[in-house]
């Protein structure tokens, strides 16, 4: 097969099927689909009834996002994989197609991050030529597997919301390869309420966001620039009323010293600043 779709599910029976027959529906590529539901305490067990032709696995006990998608990414026979989320789904049937034809144009693209739309960005793109972006959206992704493969994976990530993908995408560039975005191929993605806590997401993603300044941060730039990633924090924290979110993401950060989590795994000054210049997907 040349390409697995995977999609991470938690508690959204309602609306997966909405992303499922997305991935259904596209057309002039070889596809599988994969369910990885971590351990939904919803009916989602009863979909692998209506969706026969899928392949399900069932967590019973949750492992998150990041260890959901690496299972999925370690099955065999697949070139490429796109993750979906399940409050995700593809808006045109030849998205795979377009982004599969991309990487295989140029061997050195590691990865396509689709154009994604959302309630609060809805408009559509017209479909012109892709640019190099620093990194993806988790939401609607494809990536390479030889390359994943070869830079370890999705790293684990203190937090259990945010910073995944922007730290596997540093890790492909320091290994020489692109990350293009695709615009005018669009995924929706829905931004579904349900199991979502903003005040604990922002708190996660501001701890996961200084650990991988210092993870990945050269040694050269490392003390002023993770003082002055967290003064950002601080005054976006003020900024917009999650003060008390911002401010425990950072003890959060600090802490983990303390408990001697955080190792660091810099990538070269070349790379860094090339990731700071680019544009976010």
């Amino acid at each position: 097969m040349t390409l697995l779709v995977g999609i991470i599910s938690k508690d959204r029976a309602e609306i997966l099927p909405k992303a499922i027959s997305s991935a259904q529906m596209q057309k002039d590529v070889d596809v599988e689909i994969a369910i990885f539901d971590d351990a939904s305490s919803d009916n989602t067990r009863d979909l692998a009834h209506t969706f026969a032709d899928v392949r399900w696995h069932f967590a019973e006990s949750s492992l998150g996002v990041s260890k959901a998608r690496n299972f999925l990414m370690q099955i065999d026979g697949f070139e490429f994989y796109c993750s979906l989320d399940d409050d995700s789904w593809f808006l045109e049937s030849d998205a795979l197609a377009k982004g599969v034809d991309i990487m295989r144009s140029d061997s050195t693209i590691a990865a396509i991050a689709f154009d994604i739309l959302s309630p609060d960005q809805p408009n559509r793109n017209t479909r012109s030529t892709q640019f190099s972006v620093r990194d993806f959206i988790g939401c609607g992704h494809l990536l390479r597997l030889s390359v994943v493969r070869a830079a370890g994976y999705y790293q684990q990530m203190p937090g259990f919301y945010g910073g995944e993908e922007k730290d596997l995408s540093i890790k492909l560039l320091d290994l020489g390869y692109k990350i293009m975005k695709t615009p005018g191929v669009h995924v929706w993605h829905d931004k579904t309420n349900k199991a979502r806590d903003p005040r604990k997401q922002h708190r996660s993603g501001v701890c996961n966001d200084l650990v991988f300044f210092f993870r990945r941060a050269p040694l050269i730039i490392l003390s002023l620039g993770l003082l002055y990633r967290v003064f950002q924090h601080l005054k976006f924290g003020v900024q917009s009323k999650l003060f008390r979110s911002t401010w425990g993401g950072i003890i959060d950060f600090f802490g983990l010293f303390v408990t001697r989590k955080l190792k660091r795994v810099p990538v070269s000054v070349v790379t860094f600043r090339r990731f700071m210049e680019l544009p976010g997907a």
